[in-house]
């Protein structure tokens, strides 16, 4: 499968047309702006109150349909109407270059359940719960390295927010951990935006690179199995006959990639939040117990990524909010903007880490709702708690509005968080 840079094209090469009704003129350029820290765009709130969806131009195929409300988004994300499917290897409205590949993310049941099924026991509260002792471990750990600076400078990013995770889920599909740098590097070059990456390069790491290198562990694992999950998917494969060789490889690159590359990001991003509001950060401290309610509070104020992505076509005509969707047309959704809907919460700007009823979608809704959320909780829960516990008097070695960010990148996330102690 190759992708496109083509603005607004149909696969003919003939210009998008826009539905009856809704003229060119009528629909606003997406995006909005370039993205600010965890800031989200003021003209989200705006079109928000202003109507059920809004009609936007997107940067690829055409134009397409923004849900910003709660229950919009929730409505859409649950609806079978509303295809993941429709879109793979086709000119939809979209954000990045890349055309929609066939992966997990992009099935719709029952496909995307069977799938599912096969690694989600897992991912059980239970099943991730007796990972918890070898987290703390490992945050103790890189911890203890980044103590180690004789300066008592470091950056809490690379050397422990992004550490964490990766060390995790590499532990969890028995994934080489010094490898680290080359399948890193290949991920986020297939998820970027593709201003900063040409096509050659994101088809090269998603489609040549990643696959390369998963296909010889998956070989090891045949020849070798072990109790891991890469093991499982080989058996469910060969003995089972549960998912093709593709499905295979495929399933496999997504349990690495999405099974560190959110959890990663966000954790560095909640580290920034806290330390740019050090009053935040010294509540936490005095007061340890506000720690699971204030991840919640974290993770829905911290946008996951910079726009609107994960295009769904709808296949009939349907409702939502009052708006006529029809049938064909494409369908945005950005759950940080529904996250701070005032119908849903109270100071919906506000970061309050004492929020009890907060019924955020950061994991998404419906079917694909994030298979790793228990993961990333207690992730979540082992680095913050760490840090809170043992170096109580971390700051931000620069100032807030210095520290630098990811650009072309699906994911929000910064690009160092240079910290002193």
């Amino acid at each position: 499968m190759t992708v496109t840079d083509d603005h607004a094209s149909t696969p003919s090469g003939q210009a998008a047309v826009p539905p009856p009704g809704c003229p060119m003129h009528q629909a606003l350029q997406y995006p909005f702006g370039e993205p600010v820290a965890t800031d989200l765009h003021q003209r989200y709130a705006e079109v928000r109150e202003e109507q059920a969806l809004t009609r936007v131009d997107m940067s690829y195929g055409g134009e397409a349909w923004l849900a910003t409300r709660h229950a919009d988004i929730k409505q859409v994300l649950a609806d079978p109407r509303f295809s993941r499917a429709a879109t793979v290897g086709k000119d939809v409205p979209r954000v990045r270059k890349a055309f929609e590949e066939q992966n997990i993310v992009s099935m719709d049941d029952p496909e995307h359940a069977r799938l599912r099924k096969l690694v989600a026991k897992a991912f059980t509260v239970r099943r991730v719960e007796q990972i918890r002792p070898r987290a703390q471990e490992i945050a103790d750990e890189l911890l203890d390295k980044l103590l180690a600076s004789t300066d008592n400078t470091g950056d809490l990013a690379a050397q422990y927010a992004w550490m964490l995770p990766i060390t995790v889920i590499c532990e969890m599909l028995d994934v080489p951990l010094e490898d680290h740098y080359k399948f890193r590097g290949w991920i986020d070059t297939w998820l970027t935006i593709g201003d900063e990456h040409t096509l050659e390069e994101m088809n090269e790491a998603r489609f040549e690179k990643l696959p390369e290198y998963m296909s010889a562990l998956l070989a090891k694992r045949r020849a070798e199995p072990g109790d891991d999950l890469l093991s499982a998917l080989v058996a469910a494969r060969d003995e089972e006959d549960r998912l093709s060789e593709e499905e295979l490889i495929t399933m496999s690159i997504a349990l690495l990639a999405t099974g560190h590359h959110t959890t990663a990001n966000q954790l560095a991003n909640h580290l920034y939040l806290l330390l740019s509001r050090r009053e935040e950060w010294e509540r936490l401290v005095a007061e340890p117990e506000l720690l699971p309610t204030a991840i919640e509070e974290l993770l829905r104020v911290t946008p996951l990524s910079p726009y609107s992505e994960n295009t769904r076509i709808a296949l009939e005509d349907v409702e939502v909010g009052g708006q006529l969707v029809k049938a064909g047309e494409g369908v945005m959704v950005f759950p940080a903007v529904a996250n701070r809907d005032p119908r849903v919460f109270e100071r919906p700007e506000e970061l309050d880490l004492t929020r009890t009823h907060n019924p955020h979608i950061a994991f998404g809704h419906g079917i694909h709702h994030c298979l790793g959320a228990p993961l990333a909780r207690l992730e979540l829960q082992v680095a913050l708690g760490t840090l809170l516990r043992r170096l109580p008097g971390v700051e931000l070695a620069v100032p807030a509005e210095e520290v630098p960010w990811k650009r072309d990148h699906v994911v929000r996330g910064v690009a160092a968080l240079p910290v002193r102690w």
